[in-house]
């Protein structure tokens, strides 16, 4: 069990990155991980779930080689994000538009073949999640409180849409996950900081 002491990044870096913070719709799946209802009428979801549900997808995504993970973000907000985690992993990566049959035509051009599949936003990134189905590889997602969890293996529940958010989740995704891998030892190695992974 993680202690609030014992966060990936410490509290205060989640809390400025509004990591917690979601929209005014929730779903029955989505109720478990949120902490409390603000006046204003936006749900706040629990920094701990998030922080565990992160170790979580970290834990499954480094079971694989960079090359055998698809990281999905129709959601131009998560576009730097996920090219700059492209370019520290390796991992393959779609900013905008999946083409559905990716994943399940060999004729298309565009064709891959991949064991994992991370999206930034369960509903714009659908295709993807629909073929990842088809051909059997689990899928893990970033949810907000008002999203569905249907044919999604790992639900990641957090603010998918503000490009603070994403950034430090990707850059912590990054960073993580090339410990796991033991491309690196320790934080100090790692040069990229969350800047490079936020829009301004």
């Amino acid at each position: 069990m993680t202690t609030a002491g014992n966060f990936l990044v410490p509290q205060e870096q989640y809390l400025k990155a509004g990591i917690h913070i979601g929209t005014k719709f929730r779903t029955r799946y989505m109720e478990q991980f949120i902490y409390k209802t603000r006046p204003d009428g936006l749900s706040v979801l629990n920094l701990q779930k998030i922080d565990e549900r992160i170790r979580l997808a970290i834990g499954l995504l480094s079971v694989y080689a960079p090359e055998d993970i698809l990281v999905v973000s129709r959601r131009e907000n998560g576009w730097k994000a996920v090219k700059m985690l492209n370019r520290v992993t390796g991992m393959r990566i779609i900013a905008g538009r999946y083409l559905p049959g990716i994943l399940t035509n060999p004729k298309l051009e565009k064709y891959m073949e991949v064991k994992a599949v991370l999206v930034t936003d369960a509903w714009p990134d659908r295709n993807v999640i629909g073929d990842a189905v088809k051909i059997g590889i689990p899928v893990i997602a970033l949810c907000d409180t008002n999203n569905q969890a249907n044919n999604i293996d790992l639900v990641v529940p957090c603010n998918n849409k503000g490009k603070k958010s994403l950034g430090l989740l990707f850059w912590i995704i990054a960073l993580e996950y090339l410990k796991k891998r033991g491309t690196i030892q320790s934080d100090s190695e790692f040069k990229a900081v969350i800047e490079d992974f936020t829009d301004e």
